[in-house]
């Protein structure tokens, strides 16, 4: 298939002059670190309970991790990011150094066996068994480049058949090329150039699509779609202050992360949102209590919390890192930018506007099963986490519950419902508490 040339008109001095995250290079000293390396990292295919931990820590402990994005490392992109990102004018020094080292290190992609997403981990979770539930608290997402790609290629997306585009002049039956727009930053913005002098500017929520837990078994994991394991959930909703619960599967939990974006609309509605590499700083937690193991039994799919928001934006000329202080309980994150930056530590979650949420999934290949899917998990929850009847449930969701599609395209669509928090307060007990009347809380005992 012939390589996409990268549409990227009215060149940045963004990409000239940003910051560069190379691995290695500005790394606290405050948590264990995982780079990205060429001979370590998973390309398309999920850690499964044969796969070597490449890292090992207790129950509470944060760990940093690189991540990369296969943008500018596919078939269709010529498989060479310096060519596929030097026609957009990003010049050699300004492209990662792990993306070239797993270029240089002979590793291509294998689309016909594998997914596309480059995976960093696993990290072993000391004490973690199967039944138990992993929570994964983001404190740190950092920008490691001042560009990234979104894609349309190969007849999917919402529009398969439709887009992309088939050019004039393509023979029948010919494949219609790929269309792969490189985008920038401007501070807290992305940049998507329309090619006639104009841009359209959008704000920037940066989250891991990929994080999730080793699966049973021994049989290879296809990186695209996702599960109960999590994986490549792609919720958009998963930034800065969020807590994501993952049902642990094998010993030890093998957790993982992939699929970093900058930012993503509900849908993904192209096939890829703006696909560009992170560094993320995460706290695992193993949850063990009956509580908890009841309400992973009880989902088929992982379920999350987010922090509510003051709507407070970075400030001209912050640098790309926003930290996150965690909630009640739990120490708060150095809030130390790498390279000598600033972080800007907000105590919340970058949503401006938003209210503290639950997020429950539904997901399945078929749209409708997965909207059934997402409200049968939110009516589980409701009355697993606040004790309300089926029919009161599904009433409230009716009536306040959000629900939306979390990604059109992999393979698995997901739905999510967001539930707020505040909506429920008068549900709790005496100390804020709902579990002292109706079962488990989103942090039941920990281990």
């Amino acid at each position: 298939m012939a390589a996409s040339r990268p549409v990227y008109l009215q060149l940045s001095d963004v990409l000239r002059t940003a910051a560069i995250l190379h691995g290695g290079v500005g790394v606290p000293a405050d948590a264990p670190y995982l780079p990205a390396r060429a001979d370590e990292v998973g390309w398309g295919l999920l850690p499964n309970a044969a796969s070597r931990p490449m890292l090992r820590v207790p129950s509470g402990a944060a760990v940093r991790f690189d991540t990369i994005s296969h943008e500018g490392l596919l078939v269709d992109q010529g498989s060479d990011p310096r060519g596929f990102f030097g026609t957009a004018g990003v010049a050699g020094d300004r492209i990662l150094d792990d993306v070239l080292a797993l270029l240089d290190s002979g590793r291509r992609h294998q689309p016909d066996v594998a997914g596309p997403h480059v995976v960093t981990g696993p990290v072993a979770v000391t004490g973690a068994r199967p039944g138990d539930v992993l929570e994964v608290e983001i404190l740190e997402l950092t920008r490691r480049a001042p560009y990234g790609v979104i894609s349309n290629r190969h007849g999917r997306g919402a529009l398969p058949g439709e887009m992309p585009i088939a050019p004039p002049g393509l023979p029948p039956g010919a494949p219609v090329p790929s269309v792969c727009l490189v985008a920038h930053t401007d501070g807290d913005r992305g940049v998507l150039p329309v090619g006639d002098g104009r841009a359209v500017r959008f704000p920037l929520r940066p989250f891991l699509g990929i994080m999730g837990v080793a699966v049973a078994g021994e049989t290879p994991v296809h990186s695209v779609p996702p599960g109960p394991h999590g994986g490549n959930l792609d919720i958009r909703h998963l930034g800065l202050g969020a807590r994501l619960y993952l049902p642990v599967q094998v010993p030890d939990a093998l957790f993982y992360v992939g699929d970093p974006h900058f930012a993503q609309g509900d849908g993904e509605v192209a096939l890829t949102a703006f696909e560009a590499p992170l560094r993320a700083l995460v706290r695992l937690t193993v949850h063990a209590d009956e509580g908890a193991r009841r309400l992973a039994r009880t989902l088929s799919a992982p379920w999350a919390d987010t922090a509510p928001s003051t709507g407070i934006a970075p400030s001209a000329g912050a640098a790309p890192s926003m930290a996150v202080a965690p909630s009640t309980g739990v120490a708060p994150s150095t809030g130390v930018a790498p390279s000598g930056g600033t972080a800007l530590s907000m105590g919340t979650s970058p949503r401006a506007g938003g209210d503290a949420l639950h997020i429950v999934a539904g997901l399945d290949p078929d749209l409708g099963a997965a909207m059934r899917a997402a409200t049968r998990n939110a009516v589980a929850f409701l009355g697993e986490r606040y004790g309300l009847p089926p029919q009161v449930a599904l009433a409230y969701l009716s009536a306040a519950g959000d629900f939306a599609v979390s990604q059109i395209v992999d393979q698995v669509v997901g739905v999510h419902c967001c539930i707020r928090q505040t909506d429920l307060a008068d549900l709790a007990g005496p100390d804020g508490d709902p579990s002292r009347q109706h079962g488990p809380t989103g942090r039941p005992g920990r281990r």
